[in-house]
């Protein structure tokens, strides 16, 4: 593949033999990809489910009720993406990152020590959306992105993917924590290692690319904010996640009681959860590859038809394997629209306001992201069953498949200040 002029080599004053240096891009990308898997992206969405009986069982809680946790952290992301959105523009991520990141691993980790009281837990998770997103992928796409250009497509999927790895390993740990230590260890063992895997490669080299770099200021050009809003293409995006997040997030949260409820064993479920971040993680690479080489929406178009169809698939679901079927083809479908939104936001409206108008896609993402599993929660507590739900859901992932095939073509000069086909 034909790389820009800058991406993969030192300025000319700079420059040393290939197999003495390390492109720097590729470390902040190992960093984020660390930073990521810690996040709360992956932690606390990925083992929410595992925490869901254990809770209910030790309080006398409903499903509904711990589901209302999810749905608080969920809001609180809403409210505060579009500010962190707009200290990453202005301060630049590292110093976003590092004590959100801080915060949060501690944060979850005293979930250890929670009382029989509601509010408590509601405290917690309201406390960990706040600095959620300074620990996920829209912390980390900004620096990312300022160093790629024709590769940004790869780069930004292996960041995603830091989000995948911990989506897949990070179930079964928390299943075996609790089945050996009980559901409190659990917690204060897990908000160590956001700690420990999150905080050291940030500090040491996550950064954009310098601000002496004519390349730099180059990329960092695009719309404004205000521009972006007035966007019927910004929109589109909007209503796209908003659909997809209602019915992935409540399909997510509910993978494990779901499939417990009927008979699968717990270890089994908790597979079903780690086989789920198993297919985000290659979802994500297979969405890097494709959109450096396809139009973004029609990728994301296929990729969320196959989610709608894992979500369909989970309604009827009455053993492990097509528990666990299911859950990949969900975990497709995550992958995808986690990479698909940074990335089109950088092709459709370039580096200038990038975060803040991440931030604002990310309000609507987290509100849905309330919705669905407290709607999940009501269903069963009403019904018993999850399977007409999910059914309704199926076909909202559908039509936010076919939302991005509304999409426009990408400007025909970049926003970057290149031609787009460079």
């Amino acid at each position: 593949m034909k790389r820009t002029a800058w991406e993969g080599s030192a300025p000319p004053s700079t420059a040393m033999p290939a197999a003495n240096r390390i492109y720097p891009g590729w470390l902040v990308v190992l960093a984020a990809y660390c930073g990521a898997m810690a996040g709360f992206g992956s932690l606390l969405v990925f083992t929410f489910s595992i925490f869901l009986k254990p809770l209910s069982g030790a309080f006398g809680w409903s499903r509904e009720s711990v589901s209302a946790a999810f749905g608080f952290a969920a809001l609180t992301v809403a409210v505060c993406s579009p500010p962190l959105g707009h200290l990453l523009d202005r301060y630049g991520p590292r110093r976003v990152i590092l004590p959100s990141m801080a915060v949060f691993g501690v944060t979850f980790a005293s979930l250890g020590f929670l009382t029989p009281r509601l509010m408590h837990l509601y405290a917690i998770f309201v406390v960990l959306g706040a600095v959620g997103n300074g620990t996920t992928q829209m912390g980390y796409s900004r620096a990312v992105s300022t160093w790629f250009d024709k590769r940004r497509g790869l780069a930004l999927a292996l960041v995603m993917a830091g989000v995948g790895t911990g989506a897949m390993v990070f179930p079964p740990i928390a299943q075996a924590l609790i089945a050996g230590y009980g559901w409190r260890a659990a917690y204060m063992v897990l908000g160590a290692l956001v700690l420990l895997l999150g905080l050291p490669p940030t500090a040491l080299f996550v950064r954009e690319r310098p601000r002496d770099s004519v390349e730099r200021r180059t990329v960092l050009d695009g719309m404004t904010v205000a521009q972006g809003l007035r966007s019927r293409t910004f929109w589109i995006l909007i209503a796209t996640l908003f659909l997809s997040s209602v019915s992935m997030n409540g399909a997510i949260t509910h993978l494990s009681p779901l499939l417990t409820d009927r008979g699968v064993p717990a270890a089994n479920a908790a597979l079903a959860a780690s086989m789920l971040g198993f297919a985000s993680f290659f979802g994500r690479l297979i969405a890097g590859f494709l959109l450096d080489r396809f139009f973004g929406p029609r990728v994301g178009c296929c990729l969320c038809a196959l989610a709608a169809s894992g979500i369909l698939l989970l309604a009827r679901a009455g053993s492990s394997v097509p528990g666990i079927a299911a859950a990949m083809l969900i975990g497709l479908g995550v992958g995808a629209e986690a990479d698909l939104t940074p990335y089109l936001l950088t092709r459709y409206f370039g580096l200038r306001a990038f975060s803040t108008l991440y931030g604002f896609t990310w309000t609507a993402y987290a509100i849905a992201g309330a919705i669905g599993p407290v709607w999940m929660g009501k269903a069963f507590d009403a019904t018993g069953s999850y399977a007409s739900l999910l059914t309704l859901l199926s076909g909202s992932t559908l039509g936010a498949a076919g939302l991005l095939l509304l999409l426009p073509g990408y400007p025909r000069a970049s926003l970057t200040g290149r031609p787009a086909s460079q």
